[in-house]
């Protein structure tokens, strides 16, 4: 993208519509439609690219993560929508930690609730594109994603970690005598806030790095025999939709999947636009590429329970763990790349 995009009239009227539509049905389902399309959008190009086909248009790039889905448009709009409209009083109902976390809610159709949704869609446009534009070694949606949070914080009075420097990875209070801990409800501090896991039943530090090392074999797997590096983000994506279906115990691992694809293909010393199945399985041993995909898939499962310990438990709105680890280990790739660790950065912007 180049910076004279941040204000063509037809971006900023999509990206506000985008970031409403987010708000309308909800941040979480619409990041779950976001992964179906990426899901369809990489199958079409492994079609594409193995039949010889031209391709008509990157669904992946210019819906799943353009400004009609895009995570940074349309889930950033969405969660800033809800944090307004928890300010201004407008949710009901029995959501047992901050109602402004509640990402699985569609907020319907209040004209100043779609606004503000449209607004930080708008935002999440800019940044991404900004990071993009002047080739930030990061995601650039994602970033989008987590500097739209922070914005949303700031816009609306909230605080911006929720608690002291001493208290963030403070997840059982009970051991200090202040409250109780279970799967399934808030930790009270005595006071109003709630100390809340972002998932109850995936925070503690084994269970995660469990997860992540499954999570990056299969990441990995699913890049070497595909050549690409978003279909296992997509899949796990798409896997929300229980979460939104309030299945128990369903884990998020898109942080996960993303870096140990984005990391076994940055193995392969061609350009990302030249992998496929046959030059990956030509270049890297896939034993390799499932031991890479591991250690970058227990990476990213570590760097989101960080973040989320600092900046969502004793939050009163939702700051995306996934989205901000996705950042850092872009961040990781990138720099490897650099220092000539590993031949690509696949499709993460060099300086």
């Amino acid at each position: 993208m180049a910076l004279s995009e941040l204000w063509a009239v037809e971006m900023l009227l999509a990206a506000f519509a985008g970031g409403a539509f987010g708000a309308a049905i909800g941040a979480l389902p619409s990041f779950t439609l976001a992964g179906l399309l990426v899901v369809v959008g990489e199958l079409y190009k492994l079609v594409v690219r193995t039949t010889g086909a031209d391709a008509v248009v990157d669904i992946t790039g210019t819906i799943g993560f353009g400004v009609v889905l895009g995570p940074h448009v349309a889930f950033g709009g969405g969660a800033a929508a809800l944090a307004y409209a928890t300010k201004q009083g407008y949710l009901d109902g029995d959501f047992e930690y901050h109602p402004a976390k509640d990402v699985a809610r569609g907020l319907g159709s209040k004209p100043d609730v779609l606004a503000v949704g449209g607004v930080f869609g708008v935002v999440g446009y800019w940044i991404a594109t900004v990071s993009s534009s002047v080739s930030v070694p990061v995601d650039p949606v994602a970033l989008g994603v987590v500097g739209s949070a922070v914005a949303h914080r700031l816009a609306f009075g909230y605080s911006l970690v929720g608690a002291a420097p001493s208290e963030w990875f403070d997840m059982r209070p009970d051991e200090r005598g202040r409250g109780t801990e279970d799967s399934g409800g808030a930790v009270t501090d005595g006071g109003t806030a709630a100390v809340e896991p972002w998932l109850p039943y995936q925070y503690r530090w084994s269970d995660v790095a469990m997860l992540g090392a499954v999570v990056g074999v299969l990441g990995g797997y699913v890049a070497y025999l595909t050549a690409s590096p978003f279909l296992a983000f997509g899949i796990s994506v798409v896997a929300l939709v229980f979460v939104n279906a309030d299945v128990a115990n369903v884990p998020v691992t898109h942080h996960m999947s993303l870096p140990a694809s984005t990391a076994a293909l940055a193995l392969v010393d061609a350009p990302a636009a030249q992998l496929t199945p046959a030059v990956v399985a030509g270049s890297v041993p896939l034993g390799l590429a499932l031991l890479v995909g591991a250690a970058f898939g227990v990476l990213g499962s570590l760097l989101g329970e960080v973040v989320q310990r600092i900046f969502y438990a004793h939050a009163e709105t939702h700051f995306d763990p996934p989205a901000a680890s996705i950042v850092l280990t872009s961040l990781v790739v990138a720099l490897l790349a650099l220092l000539g660790v590993v031949e690509s950065p696949v499709w993460v912007p060099l300086p």
